[in-house]
């Protein structure tokens, strides 16, 4: 609550409650932890990408895979692509002009992320405030 009541006194803000949340990130605020996850992010790249009922990978790129930029393969609708890819990072440098073979490495991603569904990272809360360190600069 001092941390709240400093910040507060040095900034204009509103108190929105505790965070449940934040850009596609779910936060879970436990006694001993706070865990984050992508549930509904994932679920959502997934329904765009038509991807739901994709059956599961553990290799993020098939291993012969060579993608280019010059690729001569049949285009594929942009703004799906780039709707996705937006969201993956991955193989976002072939947003400008996406081709099938982009595409089919795109869906094969999916497949990988849907894997990672329920997974999340959890954080400890720290006993006691005498464990902490300030290190200054």
């Amino acid at each position: 609550m001092t941390f709240k009541r400093e910040m507060v006194a040095r900034f204009h803000m509103s108190d929105l409650g505790q965070l449940f949340y934040y850009l596609g990130i779910e936060v879970k605020q436990g006694s001993d932890s706070i865990s984050l996850g992508q549930h509904a992010y994932v679920k959502k790249l997934l329904e765009r990408g038509d991807m739901v009922d994709c059956k599961l990978c553990v290799n993020p790129m098939e291993k012969r895979l060579k993608l280019s930029k010059n690729s001569t393969v049949v285009k594929v609708d942009a703004t799906r692509y780039r709707r996705i890819v937006g969201g993956l990072q991955y193989v976002s440098r072939f947003m400008e002009d996406p081709r099938e073979d982009h595409w089919i490495a795109v869906k094969w991603l999916l497949c990988c992320v849907k894997g990672t569904v329920d997974q999340g990272m959890s954080f400890p809360r720290l006993a006691a405030k005498s464990e902490l360190s300030v290190v200054e600069a």
